[in-house]
C-alpha cells in the first residue's frame, strides 16, 4: 500500500528518529537471525533391519547355475522398470503399458502423491510473514446519552494492513517441513508400489488365462481323440467283438472331456475381464487372443539381499515414515519452550473520505511476544511419549515390512526351485502314461485287454498332461511374484528429493 503524504508534513519513515522503534526493530531482526540457529529434538538415523548376507533358497537345483544367480544384475528391462519384456510376450507388453496410464487405482495412488506435494508448500508457507488487509468504510451513530460528543451519524474509512509472523526459534516449523516433504516421498513410493502390484497382477491373471488356453487346447486334441476311441469301440461292437459297455464307456469319457472343456469358458471368461479392468478398461474393449504358454519362465536376476532395501518401494515408503515420526518428536519436544511472535500493523483512517489516505491519518504498531505455558498437568511430557511411542511404531512397522519382504523372495525362490523339478518328473509322467495307453491300445484291439484298461490309462495320461499345464503356469505366476518381490526393477535412487516434492505441482482437472 502506498501512503500520501500531506504538502506540510516531509516524508519519513514512520519509525524513523524513534528511539523505540528502533528498538523494537533490532530486536525483531534479532529474533529473525536466531530464529535459523535452533533445532530442538532427535537427528534422523534409519533404525537397522534384520538382512540376511545370502538367500537360503536358490531357484534351481543345477550348481553352475548357482553362482551364477547370486551376482546376476538387473536385465536392462527390469533396470527401466519394464520387467514383464523379460517374458518376450508383445501382447502381454501392450496390456502393462496400459496399467500406469489408465488403471484408476494407480490414478489414484498418482492424485494422492499429488496432494503430498501441495501439503509440502503449504507448510513452507509457515516459514514467511502472513499479511492481510481488511479495508472498511462504516457508517455509525452514537447515542448521544452514551455519548456527551457524539454528533450525531460519522462515517469511519479505514485501510488496516496487518503482518503476523511466528519466528521458527526451535525449528518446529523446518521440521514441519520436513516432516510433509518426507511424507511426499512415502507417498511416491506408494504410488510406485501400487503400480508395481497391479503391473503384477495383470502379469499372472494373463499366464492364468495362456495357462487356460494350454489347458483347452490340450482338451480339444483329448475330445479328438476320444471321439476316434468312440469309432473304434462302435465299430468293433458292430463286429461283434466289443460289447455295448465298452460303446457306453467311451462315449461317457468323450462326454465328461466335453464338458471340461466347456466350464473352461468360465475361467477363461473371468480372467481376461480382469485383465481389461487392471487396464483401466471395461471388459468389453479387451479381447485376448487364444493361445498356451509357449516359453518356460525366463531367469530372474535376483541379486544379493544386502541390495533388497534399496529396491523395494514398500519398503522405503516404510523408511520415510519413520522419518515422519521422528520430525513428529522434535515438534512434540519444542512444545517445552517459548513461542516467539512478531506482529506489526500499519494503514490510514479517517472521518472524511478526502483525508483518507494523508500522512495524519496514518497509524502503525509494531512489537514481538513471547509465550510460555507455565503449567499444563504433563500434557506436554504425555504428548513427547506419545510422539515417542508413534515412532517406535514405524520402526517396528518397518522392520516387520523387511521380513516380509525377504519371506517373498525365498518363497517364491523355493516355488521356482520345487517346481522345475516337478515339471521335469510330471513330464516324465506324461511320457509314461503316453507310452502305457498305446500299449493298452494295442493290447484291446488285439483283444487281450478289455476297454476299462483303455479307459484307466486315458484318464491318467490326461490328469498328468492337465497338471503340466498347471505347473508350467505356476512357474510363471512364481517368476511374476519373485520379479514383483524384488521390486520390479525399482530403486531408491528415484525417489524425489525433499527439494523436489516442494516445486509448484502442475494443477490437472479432475477426472483428466
Amino acid at each position: 500500500m502506498t501512503f500520501m503524504k500531506s504538502q506540510s508534513a516531509p516524508r519519513r519513515s514512520y519509525l524513523e528518529g524513534s528511539p523505540t522503534g528502533r528498538g523494537l526493530l533490532l530486536t525483531a531482526f534479532c529474533l529473525l537471525l536466531f530464529a535459523t540457529s535452533c533445532m530442538v529434538g532427535p537427528k534422523y538415523k534409519r533404525p537397522s533391519a534384520p538382512v540376511p548376507e545370502v538367500y537360503k533358497e536358490t531357484p534351481t537345483d543345477n550348481p553352475q547355475e548357482i553362482s551364477n544367480w547370486k551376482q546376476a544384475q538387473p536385465s536392462d528391462a527390469l533396470a527401466h522398470g519394464k520387467w514383464w519384456e523379460i517374458f518376450n510376450d508383445p501382447e502381454l507388453n501392450a496390456l502393462e503399458e496400459q496399467v500406469s496410464i489408465s488403471n484408476q487405482n494407480v490414478l489414484a495412488a498418482e492424485a494422492q502423491f499429488r496432494e503430498a506435494r501441495y501439503a509440502v508448500r503449504i507448510a513452507r508457507s509457515n516459514l514467511f510473514p502472513t499479511i492481510s488487509a481488511a479495508p472498511s468504510i462504516t457508517n455509525a451513530r452514537v447515542s448521544s446519552n452514551v455519548s456527551a460528543l457524539s454528533k450525531g451519524q460519522q462515517t469511519t474509512y479505514d485501510l488496516p494492513v496487518d503482518l503476523s509472523y511466528q519466528a521458527d526459534v526451535w525449528g518446529s516449523i523446518r521440521r514441519s517441513v520436513t516432516a510433509s516433504a518426507e511424507s511426499a516421498q512415502s507417498s511416491f513410493a506408494q504410488l510406485e508400489n501400487v503400480r508395481l502390484s497391479y503391473q503384477a497382477e495383470l502379469a499372472q491373471d494373463y499366464f492364468q488365462l495362456r495357462g487356460t488356453d494350454g489347458e483347452w487346447q490340450l482338451l480339444e486334441d483329448t475330445v479328438k481323440s476320444y471321439q476316434d476311441y468312440l469309432k473304434l469301440t462302435q465299430d468293433r461292437f458292430a463286429n461283434g467283438v466289443a460289447s455295448g459297455a465298452d460303446v457306453a464307456q467311451a462315449q461317457t469319457q468323450l462326454n465328461t472331456a466335453r464338458a471340461q472343456l466347456i466350464d473352461l469358458g468360465v475361467a477363461r471368461a473371468q480372467y481376461e475381464h480382469a485383465v481389461a479392468v487392471l487396464t483401466g478398461k471395461p471388459p468389453a474393449a479387451i479381447q485376448i487372443s487364444s493361445g498356451p504358454i509357449k516359453t518356460s519362465p525366463p531367469p530372474v536376476p535376483v541379486g544379493v539381499p544386502s541390495t533388497l532395501l534399496e529396491r523395494r518401494p514398500d519398503i522405503a515408503a516404510n523408511e520415510r515414515l519413520m522419518a515422519v515420526a521422528n520430525e513428529q518428536v522434535g515438534i512434540a519436544k519444542v512444545a517445552y519452550y517459548p513461542t516467539v511472535s512478531i506482529s506489526a500493523a500499519a494503514g490510514v483512517e479517517s472521518l472524511a473520505f478526502l483525508k483518507w489516505i494523508s500522512w495524519p491519518s496514518r497509524f502503525w504498531s509494531v512489537g514481538p511476544a513471547v509465550a510460555e505455558t507455565i503449567f499444563d498437568a504433563g500434557r506436554r511430557r504425555a504428548a513427547v511419549a506419545q510422539a515417542q511411542a508413534a515412532y517406535d511404531v514405524t520402526v517396528a512397522n518397518y522392520r516387520q515390512t523387511v521380513l516380509t519382504a525377504f519371506q517373498q523372495v525365498e518363497d517364491n525362490l523355493a516355488a521356482l526351485r520345487v517346481l522345475e523339478k516337478e515339471a521335469q518328473a510330471e513330464d516324465e509322467a506324461v511320457k509314461a502314461a503316453q507310452d502305457s495307453l498305446n500299449i493298452s491300445t494295442y493290447q484291446y484291439k488285439a483283444g487281450t485287454a478289455n476297454y476299462l484298461t483303455v479307459i484307466t490309462t486315458q484318464a491318467i495320461l490326461l490328469q498328468d498332461q492337465v497338471q503340466a499345464v498347471n505347473i508350467l503356469t505356476r512357474r510363471m505366476g512364481a517368476s511374476v511374484l519373485l520379479i514383483e518381490a524384488l521390486g520390479g526393477g525399482w530403486n531408491t535412487s528415484q525417489l524425489p528429493s525433499t527439494q523436489d516434492v516442494a516445486k509448484p505441482v502442475p494443477v490437472q482437472a479432475s477426472g483428466k
